[in-house]
C-alpha cells in the first residue's frame, strides 16, 4: 500500500479541506493525523476555533485512516464531542480505527491543541464504497 501516494491524493483532491487549511501529514494502515493552520477566518464569534472547522479536521483525518485501511471509504455518520475550545495557531486530529468490517468501519479521531490537550473527540461510523483503495 503507498500510504504516500493517497495522502497526496487526499490532499489534492479534497478541495474543501484545501481550501480550510487542513491537510493530511501522516497516513497508515487505519491511522491518519491531519493538521489545521489556524487563522481568524477558522475562529467564530469568541474568537476560538469554529466547530464546523474542528469536525471536518476530525472527519479529514478518517478519510485519510479508512482509506489508508486498503479499501475506498466515506463517512456514514459521525458523533462529536467538544471538551475545550480550540485556541493555539495549528490543532491535530489523529484517527485510528476501532472496527472494519466488509461494508462497515468505526474510528475514533481525537483532536489536540499545541499543548497537546484533548479539544475534541469524535466517534465516526464509515461505508465502505469499494473494496479497492481509493488510489492505486
Amino acid at each position: 500500500m503507498d500510504f504516500e501516494k493517497i495522502r497526496n491524493f487526499l490532499n489534492e483532491e479534497d478541495k474543501f479541506c484545501k481550501f480550510c487549511g487542513i491537510q493530511l501529514t501522516v497516513v497508515g494502515d487505519g491511522y491518519a493525523e491531519a493538521v489545521l493552520r489556524v487563522d481568524e477566518n477558522k475562529l467564530n464569534g469568541r474568537n476560538v476555533v469554529q466547530g464546523g472547522a474542528i469536525m471536518t479536521l476530525a472527519d479529514f483525518a478518517f478519510a485519510g485512516a479508512v482509506n489508508g485501511s486498503g479499501v475506498t471509504g466515506v463517512s456514514l455518520n459521525c458523533a462529536t464531542n467538544f471538551i475545550r475550545p480550540g485556541t493555539g495557531r495549528e490543532l491535530k486530529a489523529v484517527c485510528r480505527k476501532v472496527s472494519q468490517g466488509k461494508k462497515t468501519a468505526v474510528y475514533v479521531s481525537e483532536v489536540t491543541n499545541e499543548e497537546g490537550k484533548l479539544v475534541a473527540t469524535m466517534n465516526i461510523t464509515g461505508f465502505i464504497v469499494d473494496d479497492k483503495p481509493i488510489v492505486q
